[in-house]
């Protein structure tokens, strides 16, 4: 009961407003003298920080910090696949007949979600969900080596990711804000969906510097742009959710992973078989 009361509330509140103003008030300088009070509450690892957290300049800084050199080793041989974030595995599996799910009981269009109706790339692949918290490293990195070659914007709502959006806002991740990344490898085309959330309205990415706040959905033909796996893509300005899809039917998730999982990027989440390398993709983008 409490949390339908929550998403009724958070429902009728200026969500991208509040989420501005939240936004401009991480970046002032005031906010400096919070950093260290945040770092302490998450308990966040400082030892594995680019700097000391006294050079951060405000706090919005912090919570996109990047990390030293060695702090997130990337793993795995050619065909396997690492975690693009740190997070949490809220959801897993194969797109059914281009349906993802989102939650028990809830489920959503592949099609919706990345705002390409009439395009099948994605309906009979794989898929993954994680979340970021506020304690988690906030930066993107590529999945597996990639060509990004298109981007698309798509304006939407705030609504929180955490477990009270994601069980009581149907069909959440294709209401909120988000920029997907299309990009093809040698194992066929992958999306990395990054989703805004409540407090968290922006959303960077390395290969585009352009603001994204247009009120229609913006396509954009990149590059294309060429990365290493582990090469970082982009990051969020505070905590979010990345949804990764792979038009490869053949992916195989590790054997360890599994809702509920924390996973940490650079390390293997799953791998391409060996006979997806020659496979023909035919659809485009």
């Amino acid at each position: 009961m409490k949390q339908r009361v929550a998403k009724l509330f958070l429902t009728l509140l200026p969500q991208n407003k509040i989420s501005s103003l939240v936004g401009k008030a991480g970046r002032s300088k005031l906010s400096k003298r919070y950093v260290k009070r945040y770092a302490k509450h998450y308990k966040i690892n400082l030892s594995e920080i680019e700097k000391p957290i006294h050079e951060y300049a405000h706090l919005t800084e912090f919570f996109s910090r990047k990390l030293k050199v060695d702090a997130r080793p990337i793993c795995g041989e050619e065909n396997e696949v690492i975690s693009p974030v740190d997070g949490l595995v809220t959801q897993m599996g194969s797109i059914e007949k281009g349906t993802i799910i989102q939650a028990k009981g809830i489920s959503y269009p592949v099609q919706r979600l990345l705002a390409e109706e009439g395009k099948t790339n994605f309906e009979n692949g794989h898929f993954i969900t994680i979340y970021l918290s506020p304690k988690d490293y906030h930066r993107i990195h590529m999945p597996v080596k990639a060509t990004v070659d298109s981007s698309t914007y798509i304006p939407g709502r705030l609504f929180p990711v955490n477990d009270i959006g994601v069980n009581h806002v149907k069909g959440l991740f294709t209401k909120n804000e988000r920029v997907v990344t299309f990009a093809d490898s040698d194992y066929g085309k992958l999306a990395i969906v990054k989703v805004g959330a409540f407090i968290v309205g922006s959303v960077k990415v390395n290969y585009d510097n352009k603001v994204r706040k247009w009120k229609k959905i913006m396509k954009s033909v990149i590059g294309p742009v060429s990365y290493k796996k582990g090469d970082e893509l982009g990051h969020f300005e505070f905590g979010s959710t990345v949804i990764l899809l792979f038009e490869d039917a053949d992916f195989t998730f590790a054997d360890t992973l599994q809702v509920g999982t924390s996973v940490r990027m650079g390390e293997v989440i799953g791998k391409h078989s060996e006979s997806a390398k020659v496979k023909k993709y035919s659809a485009t983008i």
